[in-house]
């Protein structure tokens, strides 16, 4: 395989206002709006030089939000600063900053539509 196994990764959402601003106070970032014809979509930042993924937020009829079972992770300095802006961005945090050995750390999360993404660092 000569691309990594994830190309995009897309989180359905019922509210996008409320969504994006989960997402945008968690992650610190600032989402970009896709101009896709009868869906809503908002996509996170990228670099196409960069490893990983990137994706978006999803408003389409007939694609409900939460319940699934995909795990994003989103790639952080200190998953627990990360971890700690959630309850103020109307989320909630499942389970705090753990180790997972030589892989690092994560905590999982919550978001405002009821999905449930993983938050990666090193430290």
């Amino acid at each position: 395989m000569a691309n990594n196994a994830v190309g995009w990764f897309e989180i359905y959402v019922q509210d996008m206002d409320r969504a994006r601003a989960f997402y945008e106070a968690t992650l610190a970032v600032a989402l970009e709006k896709l101009p896709v014809p009868d869906v809503e979509m908002w996509a996170f930042p990228m670099d196409p030089d960069a490893s990983g993924a990137s994706g978006s937020l999803v408003k389409m009829e007939g694609m409900p939000s939460g319940g699934n079972s995909v795990l994003v992770y989103f790639n952080c300095e200190d998953c627990a600063v990360e971890a700690g802006r959630v309850p103020g961005a109307g989320g909630t945090v499942f389970r705090e900053k753990m180790s997972i050995g030589e892989y690092g750390f994560i905590a999982l999360v919550h978001d405002t539509e009821g999905n449930l993404v993983g938050l990666h660092s090193m430290q």
